[in-house]
């Protein structure tokens, strides 16, 4: 973000007002602003503020409606799995196996760590798999932007890449509370993990 001492020109927007109408948390907003998903710069008095337009583009892109998404989701009793991966085969893979299964679950999908990112503050998932090598914005700096939120504080995390444990702490690890398997992944023990969570709620 950069420092502004004087904003005239352009309408902004409070990390309150923003959240509400994006639908998320406000540390979703500050996470979002901190990675550069929205402009926003401070103010004199250390407030934050959001560029209006750059919200309205995010409403644009996600298809959100007034209704937040994340309060749609809340009242949905299904247990909510994020699986940000950009290889269509592995994505319609992971569908194919929950359904066959008939896990009682709402499956949110994202093809990218950016989109993940997004879609994380809609629907505050129970469980995010991911990918780590993946265009744009790829695992590694998703997991990094995500470390700390308050809102995932329960979030089950579950890396699954082709890279060997060795390769991924070469390139700087994984945070202590993530789970990583190799690919293929096990999916009876996906659904250990997911049942498991399940019995947690």
């Amino acid at each position: 973000m950069n420092e502004v001492h004087a904003v005239k020109d352009r309408e902004f927007l409070s990390t309150r007002k923003a959240a509400d109408m994006l639908g998320v948390a406000v540390s979703t907003i500050q996470l979002w602003t901190d990675d550069g998903l929205l402009n926003a710069w401070i103010t004199k008095g250390g407030h934050r503020r959001i560029s209006l337009d750059s919200v309205n583009e995010q409403l644009l892109k996600q298809n959100l409606s007034q209704a937040p998404a994340a309060n749609i989701s809340k009242k949905n009793k299904k247990l909510t799995i994020l699986i940000v991966e950009d290889d269509k085969t592995q994505m319609d893979l992971y569908r194919q196996q929950f359904e066959a299964r008939e896990l009682d679950i709402n499956l949110i999908e994202a093809q990218n760590g950016y989109e993940g990112l997004i879609k994380t503050g809609q629907h505050q998932p129970e469980i995010i798999i991911t990918d780590l090598m993946m265009s744009d914005t790829n695992g590694f700096q998703m997991l990094s932007a995500l470390k700390g939120t308050v809102e995932l504080k329960n979030t089950l995390i579950v890396v699954i890449s082709a890279l060997s444990l060795d390769e991924v702490n070469k390139k700087g690890g994984l945070p202590d509370d993530v789970l990583f398997f190799s690919k293929p992944v096990s999916f009876d023990s996906l659904e250990n993990l997911i049942l498991k969570q399940m019995l947690k709620r």
